[in-house]
């Protein structure tokens, strides 16, 4: 028995020591396959949407909190044209940056999506997260639509809802 409980500890000891884990979308490598090569021109309309993202929610009371992962989908609606993305900033609960996701201008296809994750294990956001997404579209064309799933699984209980975007000024 005695070899038992040093053998449990060992294990428990050994996987706490892991290198922590790398977030799904902070690869800088997957947006500089987007970036955006060449000038672009100076007819587009400028625009930015922010969007709230929750990586936590209080469940029965301010001391406990349940872990989300939020997927953000750009949407790009144009049957035609791109849509290019600026920046991509993550807010925390009290308004400080976490991360800038990319700052050199990305594309988006017609008709496609690109997504960002925050992981359930990405804690940093907090309860009241949030970003800031600036946007270039042809003069005619669709404004991007920025949509947030946020999901978490415990035991039997499942929880899943969805913020949508905002254009500010």
């Amino acid at each position: 028995m005695k070899y038992l409980y040093s053998l449990i500890f060992a294990l428990l000891f050994l996987s706490s020591c892991e290198e922590p884990r790398k977030l799904s979308s902070t690869n800088a490598d997957n947006w500089s396959k987007r970036t955006v090569k060449s000038a672009l021109p100076e007819s587009l309309e400028k625009g930015s949407t922010f969007l709230s993202i929750y990586s936590q929610i209080y469940m029965r009371s301010e001391k406990d909190e349940a872990d989300l992962t939020a997927t953000v989908s750009l949407h790009n609606p144009n049957l035609t044209e791109r849509i290019f993305i600026d920046k991509a900033i993550y807010y925390n609960t009290h308004g400080e940056p976490i991360r800038t996701y990319f700052d050199k201008t990305i594309y988006i296809n017609p008709m496609e999506t690109v997504q960002i994750v925050i992981d359930g294990v990405d804690k940093a956001g907090g309860t009241g997260a949030n970003f800031v997404f600036d946007w270039q579209i042809n003069q005619n064309g669709n404004e991007p639509i920025i949509e947030a799933v946020m999901i978490s699984t415990y035991g039997n209980q499942n929880i899943s809802f969805v913020t949508t975007g905002k254009k500010i000024k």
